[in-house]
């Protein structure tokens, strides 16, 4: 049985997932980002190309490029089964952003469910600002919350626009919250500085008519409780490389949130077909009961990933993950 025996599309299937619904048929599948496009079809990723140089094309080759680019996205939806594709795109297009969902939707109808990244809560700084993040949150917490809410604001104002010219179907938030050992931020710091953010986001989002995926890798499990509170319509990643057991999410928060991901991406590139072969089995097993479960790595399938180990990772899928 494949994907599309039930007679829904793919959009409707990861619709039905999202919303926690039974499904026939075989398992919605999804990666955040397939970074393999060269190897599969001989086109560079649209997240590689270089936009920079966009103000100094014409017309006629943005055009071109922008074609393309929905190219890129919907052919590799079509080859690798996914149900939903992610948009890679600036804030600062907005405007090539609207045009990118217009011609994804005119070459593929509403086969396949499309979002933008949308996070707009603070995540763990980069090196170089680690030590200065910290002392801010000690020294100047009021103006931090205020930076907070104004990030969200403008997440917000952006998102209606998307709203009021239709064709999205939702929002992933990809801000990383926890390194393998845990979260950066304390569970109690976390609750002050991060999850009233969140939560405010998802809340208007879902008040626009948008669905809601909130993305971390690491260990989860000291802050997936107040990641749950906020309200999103599934959790992506389930990192296994740090410990996130899918059996133990599924059976703490299955009814409330859909479960995405959980295929060990480190075992793509390191281990043998068997623990592949495992990794899979384990998440189909313990994430597909009752439904609220999309297949997909617990990250990507990311540059320097061999297509083939992703393709076996797949044809596993495609026998064991149907219901």
């Amino acid at each position: 049985m494949n994907a599309h025996d039930s007679g829904m599309t793919p959009r409707e299937k990861f619709i039905a997932a999202l919303d926690r619904k039974p499904l026939t048929g075989r398992v919605p599948h999804f990666e955040l980002v397939f970074y393999l496009t060269m190897e599969a079809f001989g086109k560079v990723h649209p997240s590689h190309r270089y936009y920079y140089q966009w103000g100094q094309m014409e017309e006629k080759e943005r055009e071109l490029h922008r074609r393309d680019v929905a190219e890129v996205y919907v052919a590799t939806a079509e080859r690798f089964e996914h149900s939903a594709i992610l948009l890679h795109s600036s804030a600062r297009m907005a405007d090539e952003t609207v045009k990118l969902i217009d011609i994804v939707r005119e070459q593929s109808g509403d086969r396949y469910f499309l979002m933008l990244h949308g996070d707009a809560t603070l995540g763990i700084p980069d090196g170089a600002h680690m030590s200065d993040f910290a002392c801010r949150l000690a020294d100047e917490p009021d103006k931090v919350k205020d930076e907070a809410n104004a990030m969200v604001d403008r997440a917000l104002a952006q998102a209606e626009r998307f709203r009021d010219h239709g064709g999205l179907d939702g929002f992933i938030m990809c801000t990383d919250y926890c390194f393998n050992v845990g979260p950066f931020l304390s569970p109690d710091r976390f609750a002050e500085f991060v999850t009233p953010y969140l939560a405010r986001l998802i809340r208007g989002y879902r008040d626009m008519g948008f669905y809601t995926i909130k993305h971390t890798d690491g260990n989860i499990m000291p802050i997936i409780d107040q990641l749950v509170d906020a309200g999103p319509h599934a959790l992506h990643s389930l990192d296994p490389q740090a410990g996130v057991d899918i059996a133990e999410v599924k059976r703490l928060y299955g009814d409330r949130v859909c479960l995405i991901g959980n295929v060990n991406c480190g075992l793509l590139d390191t281990g043998t077909d068997e623990e592949v072969a495992e990794s899979v089995r384990y998440a189909l097993q313990h994430g597909m009961p009752g439904g609220g479960y999309v297949f997909g790595t617990s990250n990507c399938i990311y540059t320097g990933m061999r297509l083939a180990r992703y393709e076996f990772m797949l044809d596993v899928w495609r026998r064991e993950g149907n219901y």
